[in-house]
């Protein structure tokens, strides 16, 4: 097989004719980092990103960053090694693992671009993570597999197909109905967490499997269960009666969703044995969880910038251009949360093939990791760094930027995003619909003052004012 294009960063460039398949390759150096800086990787990026939860996050572990401001502390380190060792990308020892560090948006751009082939998302360590409560998702397959499912996620949950006609009526009721609740509940106390997060999953069960899902705590308190043993994707045993009992329970309700739910579309396709349908519905909950963390932290933006606080509201109570589903800026002001505090902190790929890098070959087999704090707040192709500036996912300048990859981008991207999206702009105009809200007194995002790197969406507590 021959390697990929020596391409320029990016990827642009015609490949050279010269290229063909070495028969022992050589791991690359475009730089390699001392042992030192292995070090210093491993205490103060990678080791506290494991502690607070790739999959399931940790609450403890997320105080103790927030308190120390980890992000922060890896963000300038990747700076710096950026500034020592150029544009990369940076080798790293991991055992008998080849990790190669991106540091460029260059970079990045032709990574994710280039997905599946030849740098494919279902790397070992990710396989063997997500396994753990999705074995046959899209995003751990490769080959005709993967490609089915691909299509099936992309199919079932693109807004935009004729199908979801009926379906985006009932998601807007069921998220606003339960959005109404919680902050009625909220009203004389404080929003936390506990009491959204509540709120949230109701929807979230609702909107996937069906109103019949709306109580089963038990089904969510599952997949929790199976994502935190993901967290220890290398170590602990794979816990097969669990996941099977998690997706049977999952198929029950898929079998019986409505057609107004995103189950419920999964019947209208057209599908191959080998695309497993039901089999990509716990990954969608998995990326509602996310979309939840993300949904408060951006109200908690919200509370600490007034102006983009009044104009969130009006649109809440007026709806956008397009209707009372469309709802521009609540939808930016959730991307710039995730920008700002991404879900995913490792974007990670495995190259299927030899691969160039600035003249260096690159063997197959290598890890391409990203850390994405960096590139969404201190890559120099990022210049919005610490402000919370929603502006940019409307009037184009996010699209121009590939150092930006809130659900990230190419072949590989969330084929989620616009259903995420849209439930969270829904969620926050039916919260401000009826209120305005306070931030708590302790905490480190604050009117004012710079926007911390590292946020416990567990710890926010908003005080609610009637609007």
């Amino acid at each position: 097989m021959a390697p990929a294009a020596d391409r320029p960063p990016g990827g642009r460039g015609p490949a050279p004719a010269h290229h063909r398949r070495l028969s022992s390759p050589r791991l690359a150096r475009p730089g390699h980092a001392a042992v030192r800086d292995e070090l210093r990787l491993a205490t103060r990026l990678l080791l506290p990103a494991l502690a607070e939860g790739l999959i399931q996050r940790r609450p403890r572990a997320m105080a103790r960053a927030e308190r120390k401001q980890a992000d922060r502390t890896a963000i300038d380190l990747v700076r710096d090694l950026r500034a020592r060792y150029g544009e990369g990308p940076l080798g790293l020892r991991a055992g008998p693992r080849r990790v190669a560090l991106l540091l460029t948006a260059d970079d990045l751009e032709r990574v994710l671009r280039q997905t599946p082939e030849p740098f494919s998302p279902a790397a070992w360590e990710k396989r063997r993570a997500l396994d753990r409560f999705q074995p046959h998702g899209s995003l751990i397959s490769g080959g005709e597999p993967r490609r089915a499912r691909r299509r099936i996620n992309e199919a079932a949950l693109d807004l935009a197909r004729p199908p979801h006609a009926e379906l985006l009526p009932a998601l807007a009721a069921r998220v606003t109905e339960e959005a109404g609740r919680v902050a009625r509940e909220a009203e004389g106390g404080v929003l936390a967490w506990e009491g959204f997060a509540a709120g949230w999953w109701r929807a979230v069960r609702r909107a996937v499997l069906g109103d019949a899902a709306r109580e089963d705590t038990d089904l969510t308190g599952r997949l929790a269960a199976l994502r935190a043993a993901g967290n220890w994707s290398l170590l602990g045993p794979r816990r097969r009666l669990p996941r099977a009992e998690f997706l049977v329970r999952v198929q029950r309700y898929a079998f019986h969703a409505p057609p107004d739910t995103l189950a419920g579309q999964l019947r209208a396709l057209d599908t191959r044995p080998e695309a497993d349908p039901v089999g990509q519905v716990p990954h969608w909950l998995f990326a509602f969880d996310a979309g939840g963390a993300a949904t408060l932290r951006a109200l908690a933006l919200l509370a600490a910038h007034e102006e983009s606080a009044e104009r969130a509201a009006r649109e809440a109570a007026e709806g956008g251009p397009g209707g009372p589903w469309d709802l521009p800026f609540l939808r930016a002001c959730v991307q710039e949360s995730v920008r700002l505090w991404p879900t995913t902190p490792l974007l990670l790929r495995e190259s299927t093939e030899d691969t160039r890098w600035r003249g260096t070959l690159v063997p197959r087999g290598t890890a391409f990791v990203a850390y994405t704090p960096y590139f969404h707040r201190a890559e120099p192709a990022a210049p919005y760094g610490d402000a919370f500036a929603p502006g940019i996912w409307l009037d184009g300048r996010a699209a121009g930027l590939p150092a930006l990859v809130p659900f990230s981008a190419g072949p590989g991207a969330c084929p989620g995003e616009d259903v995420v999206l849209l439930t969270a702009s829904l969620w926050l105009a039916a919260l401000l619909r009826r209120h305005r809200y306070a931030l708590g007194p302790k905490g480190p995002l604050r009117p004012g003052r710079r926007i911390p790197a590292t946020l416990d969406h567990f710890a926010l507590r908003l005080t609610p004012h009637p609007a």
